[in-house]
């Protein structure tokens, strides 16, 4: 059985949807994604896009490539850029 992902729900990738393509449909207007919520969660979470899925992101393109754990480790990095960068 696989870590699950140590989500914080801070909501910091949410409000930075404009800094990838992938994302960039998402937005609302202001850089955050149209389905936050003012309490940091999201409106759609069970029928969110793929692109929010970390699990299903790694089986799709990444588990070919590197190990869940280093995936984790990586996104965690990413994720402390994002609240270094909302919070700044």
């Amino acid at each position: 059985m696989q870590t699950p992902f140590p989500c914080t729900q801070c909501g910091c990738c949410c409000k930075q949807v404009f800094r990838s393509e992938l994302t960039a449909y998402l937005d609302r207007g202001d850089g955050s994604c149209k389905y936050l919520s003012s309490d940091n969660i999201c409106s759609i979470y069970e029928d969110r896009p793929d692109i929010c899925r970390v699990d299903l992101q790694y089986k799709l393109f990444f588990s070919s490539k590197m190990t869940w754990d280093k995936f984790i480790e990586i996104n965690v990095d990413a994720c402390v850029f994002l609240q270094n960068e909302v919070n700044s």
